[in-house]
């Protein structure tokens, strides 16, 4: 059921002005998608308090993607998938500000890493990071994905971390430019949002995230930078979706069928977020630190998501995949 106007986005564009800033709020309204989708990545993103930033969550994740907590998809990709390769060509769409092309690209495994994104300071701040790094086997490139020429049969590997959902026409995108760039053993590497499309969740996963926020005591949902207590989730309207973002999720729900379509599953680990992404959003700063109490509550989560989980697709995945 798509929802034009809800009232988290008017919470939203509350929350907005005190995390981030009336500059930030400001800068979506312009009639430039372009640039709306720029600001979203502005260099006070980092403020936002959502679930990633809770160590806890990111062990859960590598625990279910890799089977070690202490192991992440990255260094699971080297050791395991890359396993005795060697000069690998890797492009990665998307990529910021490069914080995990530059991990990578400390590992021999890599000849080159090209990094395509579309914000030029983020990849000013990556050059100069991968330079301090001492890091010579990266390529930083600024151009959006309509022009970037895409060298054909050149790639070992394309990588999507947390960008493919940014990307319109998934279908055409994968079965088109992306088949046309990787080798024929090529690898398709994903880990990624694969729910609904502008995150317009199901009626059933509204009232669980609801149930799930009620096992958090009151005092742990306060909302970040403000004295607001965090009580429901509506989920995003339409309007604010396109506003502050017009490529968030715009064809999120179309990945998984077109990467099952165009290519032929290797490793497919689902890692949930349909619960805990949404109950955490604006109150994880509560759960950086943790103490007996803390963890115990995130613990009844993982447990009520897990159960979830059981008849319900994952809203993300980590997967690798070969060419047809």
């Amino acid at each position: 059921m798509k929802r034009i106007v809800t009232v988290d986005d008017f919470l939203d564009a509350y929350l907005k002005s005190k995390q981030r800033g009336l500059r930030f709020l400001v800068s979506k309204f312009t009639f430039s998608k372009k640039n709306r989708t720029v600001s979203a990545f502005n260099e006070t993103a980092h403020l936002s308090s959502n679930w990633w930033t809770i160590p806890y969550v990111t062990q859960r994740w590598n625990r279910l993607i890799t089977g070690d907590k202490s192991i992440d998809y990255r260094n699971f990709l080297v050791q395991e998938v890359l396993k005795n390769k060697k000069d690998v060509k890797l492009l990665s769409l998307g990529t910021g500000t490069c914080s995990n092309e530059i991990a990578l690209a400390k590992n021999k495994v890599f000849g080159n890493i090209t990094c395509v994104d579309l914000t030029q300071y983020r990849l000013s701040q990556a050059k100069k990071n991968a330079a301090n790094e001492g890091l010579n086997n990266l390529t930083f490139i600024c151009s959006d994905i309509e022009n970037y020429s895409f060298p054909e049969n050149h790639f070992d590997v394309v990588l999507f971390n947390s960008s493919l959902h940014h990307f319109k026409n998934v279908d055409q995108l994968l079965s088109t430019k992306i088949n046309k760039c990787l080798k024929d053993s090529g690898l398709l590497v994903v880990n990624e949002y694969v729910g609904p499309t502008r995150l317009q969740f199901p009626k059933n996963q509204l009232k669980e995230i609801n149930r799930a926020l009620k096992i958090i005591p009151k005092k742990y949902r306060q909302r970040y930078k403000t004295t607001l207590t965090k009580n429901f989730f509506t989920g995003p309207g339409l309007l604010r979706m396109i506003l502050a973002d017009p490529s968030e999720c715009i064809d999120s729900s179309s990945i998984l069928p077109a990467i099952h379509t165009h290519f032929k599953t290797v490793i497919e680990k689902p890692y949930g977020g349909n619960i805990i992404m949404n109950v955490l959003k604006d109150i994880s700063h509560h759960f950086i630190e943790l103490n007996d109490e803390k963890k115990a509550i995130l613990d009844e989560l993982f447990r009520f998501e897990d159960n979830y989980l059981k008849n319900n697709d994952s809203d993300f995945v980590f997967g690798v995949y070969k060419k047809q």
